[in-house]
């Protein structure tokens, strides 16, 4: 007999391994554990009884030693394990979701049966992957679209290297996200007693998980809901700048890019989803084949869509940062106006940061044509949808949900701990 699909698993007073209708809604299960041998476990259940289906000869008859592994967990292994589990409060995770009874039971009566090792790989797998990946696993729905920071392969292989170094609890904690705008939310989650303000920042929580670990020592940071792009350097915001971003009915997706190169003067392909619609206003618009594909286009100049910059950062998704010919937009307190794009006010500023300003300058002099400029090194652009933000003091700033979705992501991640339990960890 073989596990499958054990994460999370409950256990029934028959010690059968199942599922709770919360666990299946919430939890993906990891398909980690195919082939592990389950002896001591289909031999006994952990109440001492004979598995439903066991006959009382088969029930009474020994296992021979050679059937039955040596443990690879030990007592202080489960330990750091347990202690992982329950510090997950803190993290906005909901311990009780992982039914680690028998393994208390196991902890406190100093049994370390081979048995236990295959449903302590369960809980610690699927507890690594809500730290490593966050616990909602259809993040698509919310429009992510940057990959999981780690796959299951890595997390199995980083448990193995963990259990053989008895340093279980140190790996798990190592998984969770390191950024110091983490730390602030997870800090200002444990001092506050507000239901619906703690729902909201344990939401954000959820999605630092989901964001890679190392943005890089520089790079752009587009937060939708506070319509702002931020240029970080070192850790520390070295400018700022109003941006547009999608409208809700065409939301900028979530994406970890890189900016290669600069547009002087571009021209715009204009997507089908709008030339399907009609004409759009304004000079300059023609059609052109490419590839055999009809497209629209509108030629450089002072009435283009994308304005006077262009920086490209190549897609499936066509986004892009660009400038546009209407500035009155960014006077707007709700700037999600866009079909996608991100319009980026004073962006010459933007692009004279990221390449030199005088050959910028010199090829902007002729509205008319359009130069590429190939940046030396690309920079990472991270387009992120953070509702709520903490300063390092836990001082809260609810932002905006402009795409209404923090409801959706509460909802999927179930009911919380309390705050008490919360500070019953600290």
């Amino acid at each position: 007999m073989s596990i499958i699909d054990t994460t999370k698993p409950n256990f029934s007073a028959g010690g059968s391994i199942g599922f709770t209708r919360r666990q299946q809604r919430r939890f993906k299960p990891l398909r980690l554990l195919a082939a592990l041998p389950l002896v001591a476990v289909t031999a006994l259940c952990f109440d001492g009884t004979a598995p439903a289906g066991t006959t009382s000869e088969t029930a009474s008859a020994p296992i021979a030693a050679s059937a039955v592994p040596a443990a690879r967990w030990s007592v202080s292994d489960l330990r750091e394990l347990l202690n992982a589990v329950d510090a997950s409060a803190e993290e906005g995770l909901d311990p009780s979701a992982y039914s680690t009874a028998p393994l208390r039971d196991a902890v406190e009566n100093r049994r370390p049966e081979p048995g236990l090792d295959a449903l302590a790989q369960g809980i610690a797998l699927a507890l690594a992957n809500d730290f490593a990946n966050g616990a909602i696993e259809d993040k698509t729905r919310f429009d992510w679209k940057m990959p999981a920071p780690m796959t299951s392969a890595q997390i199995s292989a980083g448990l193995d290297s963990a259990l053989a170094e008895h340093r279980v609890g140190q790996w798990l904690r190592d998984l969770l996200p390191t950024d110091e705008r983490y730390a602030a939310l997870k800090l200002a989650y444990a001092k506050s007693g507000d239901t619906a303000e703690r729902a909201a920042i344990r939401a954000n929580m959820e999605r630092w998980r989901w964001m890679p670990r190392e943005l890089g020592q520089h790079y752009l940071y587009v937060n939708i809901p506070s319509y702002r792009l931020s240029v970080m350097s070192d850790g520390m915001e070295r400018a700022s700048y109003n941006v547009v971003v999608g409208s809700p009915r065409t939301p900028t997706p979530q994406l970890a890019l890189h900016a290669q190169s600069i547009v002087a003067n571009p021209g715009w392909t204009v997507p089908k989803s709008i030339s399907n619609k009609g004409m759009p206003k304004g000079r300059g618009f023609q059609w052109k084949s490419y590839g055999g594909d009809r497209m629209l286009w509108q030629a450089p100049g002072p009435t283009n869509a994308l304005g006077r910059i262009k920086i490209d950062m190549p897609n499936p998704d066509a986004i892009y940062l660009h400038d546009t010919p209407n500035h009155s937009v960014f006077n707007r307190e709700n700037r999600a106006l866009s079909h996608g794009c991100v319009r980026v006010e004073n962006i010459e500023g933007l692009a004279a940061l990221l390449h030199d300003q005088m050959q910028l300058d010199d090829a902007l002099a002729d509205p008319s044509r359009t130069k590429v400029f190939q940046l030396q090194k690309s920079i990472p652009v991270y387009l992120t949808y953070f509702t709520v933000e903490a300063s390092p003091d836990g001082h809260i700033n609810r932002i905006g949900d402009p795409y209404k979705r923090d409801g959706a992501m509460i909802a999927q991640l179930g009911e919380a701990p309390g705050r008490a339990a919360v500070m019953a960890v600290r």
